[in-house]
């Protein structure tokens, strides 16, 4: 993306959802024999003819597949750690190794569905993603199945940002759009409340089940993928892909200095935070992050063109999802452990304690158009941060057994509560005013910030629960002291998010010439 948009032509200027309820004719679809997504006839009224809900569903249903496959994991990990005797935080790499392959090759993801066409990234990712979810699920080294998590995440992070720029070019700005991201949080919502009662069910049996299931569902979302998503013929600005190249230098800087912040992190704990070996990774991490500012401002063609960064709304997004996700994986390893290493719950039990957040999530999307066209991305995220942090202040109330009614259900409704808000909220401030053309890589920033921010604050509670002696200790009393320090972390991670949020709320001062009318 050369520049964002922020004055938009007359043509394209969409109403406020807020302050402008005058309806404006949205960007129509092609008839269905015809249509390419990002493609519209200016000044008539898109209809959502059977077509466009068939994309969606398929978009909706890689949506599923990601959360399915996250919240699966999860609540398998203490089944893995006994099955294949791994430390806390080797086990942490299950989940890390996901959203790094996830977030370090995002942007070139992003970039790829914008250069060589949406449909055709998407469309081979998933299959890889079919061939991984196998392949991950029948490895018993631990070394292979973190490559084969590793390499997994890498299928996502080219379904993600083709799949949601897929979205964004199909369904104009506006109520639609809104409307049209409502109803793909809920498949999202649905496939993480699905992924916890089946991980608890498969898990009784084997772990590896949670591991091969997204198997035939990616195989599904292909086979419909391959039906409904429009061929593409050129690119949405009708640019041949052929005549831009990749900025290889700059995916391969960003994804080098990515890989080494958090294998930094998540080491330093064993190596020591002022050892040689530690301050050593920190400064190649700060190296590579200036060589790819670098690259990119000398590229003809940069990977991240930096003026998207003076969109605010962007920014707060950003970082919004770095603090939503990151939290959120972090509590629910913790969670996890808490339930069934402490308490001594079953991986059912477990699975069932989660499944209010991820039904809170499925019930509050259907209605997010409205909420979105009637009070805006910005305030929704503030409301959501403010109960992601009661959250997981209630949380610290925990004790040794748990207390289901009074500390374990408020919780979950209310990180359901924050994840339903949430979400589409960010989703929208990430993508408004972006070009078509461009929507890929603005999808591949917020995606990620979502990923990479869950590697770096998972790192970071590993490594305070490894400093508290967890993984030495017998004692279920001393345990939870030991877990005490990475839940105020992870609070604190949900308030920096809380304060950006509200930040966003404070009016834009108007020029002069309009306040002296």
């Amino acid at each position: 993306m050369h520049m964002v948009v922020l004055m938009r032509s007359p043509e394209r200027q969409m109403p406020s959802p807020i302050t402008d309820p005058t309806p404006v004719p949205a960007r129509a679809a092609l008839p269905p024999s015809t249509a390419q997504p990002g493609t519209a006839q200016p000044g008539t009224a898109q209809r959502w003819t059977p077509r466009l809900w068939g994309v969606l569903i398929v978009l909706g249903g890689a949506l599923c597949l990601d959360a399915l496959d996250v919240s699966m994991v999860g609540v398998a990990l203490p089944s893995i750690r006994t099955a294949l005797g791994l430390s806390t935080s080797s086990l942490q790499w299950i989940v890390s190794g996901y959203v790094l392959g996830y977030g370090g090759l995002l942007l070139l993801g992003g970039r790829a569905a914008d250069l060589l066409g949406r449909r055709r990234v998407f469309l081979a990712a998933v299959a890889a993603f079919a061939i991984l979810s196998l392949f991950g699920g029948l490895v018993s080294d631990p070394g292979l199945l973190i490559a084969a998590r590793f390499a997994k995440g890498v299928a996502a992070a080219f379904t993600a940002p083709a799949g949601m720029s897929l979205l964004t070019t199909t369904f104009p700005e506006g109520p639609m759009r809104n409307r049209a991201f409502s109803l793909y949080s809920v498949f999202g919502g649905s496939g993480f409340s699905l992924g916890l009662v089946l991980s608890g069910l498969l898990t009784q049996v084997n772990w590896r089940w949670t591991l091969l299931v997204p198997a035939p569902v990616a195989l599904i979302v292909l086979a419909a993928g391959w039906l409904l998503i429009p061929r593409e013929a050129t690119r949405a600005d009708g640019v041949s892909a052929r005549r831009r190249p990749f900025d290889l230098p700059g995916a391969l800087t960003v994804t080098a200095a990515m890989l080494m912040l958090v294998y930094t992190v998540t080491s330093a704990q064993q190596a020591g935070w002022t050892s040689a070996r530690t301050l050593g990774s920190f400064a190649l991490v700060a190296a590579g992050l200036a060589a790819f500012a670098v690259i990119e401002s000398r590229s003809r063609d940069p990977l991240v063109p930096f003026g998207i960064f003076r969109s605010g709304s962007l920014r707060r997004a950003n970082i919004g999802a770095v603090t939503l996700f990151g939290s959120y994986v972090s509590f629910q390893f913790l969670a996890t452990q808490y339930l069934q290493s402490l308490a001594g719950w079953s991986a059912i039990g477990t699975a069932l304690a989660f499944l209010p957040a991820g039904a809170m999530v499925a019930v509050l999307s259907v209605g997010m158009g409205g909420l979105l066209s009637r009070l805006g991305p910005a305030r929704l995220a503030a409301v959501a941060f403010g109960c992601l942090v009661l959250a997981y202040a209630v949380f610290l109330r925990a004790g040794v057994s748990p207390d289901y009614p009074a500390v374990m259900l408020p919780t979950m409704l209310l990180v359901g509560l924050a994840f339903g808000l949430g979400f589409s909220a960010l989703s929208v401030a990430a993508t408004d005013g972006i070009p078509d053309a461009e929507q890929g890589l603005a999808a591949s920033l917020f995606q990620t910030s979502f990923q990479v921010g869950g590697a770096l604050v998972l790192a970071v509670v590993t490594a305070v629960v490894d400093a508290g002696g967890a993984s030495a200790i017998t004692s279920p009393a001393a345990v939870l002291t030991a877990y005490r320090p990475a839940l105020f972390l992870i609070t604190g991670v949900a308030a920096v998010g809380a304060l950006v949020a509200l930040s966003g709320l404070r009016r834009p001062r108007r020029p002069a010439a309009i306040r002296a009318r």
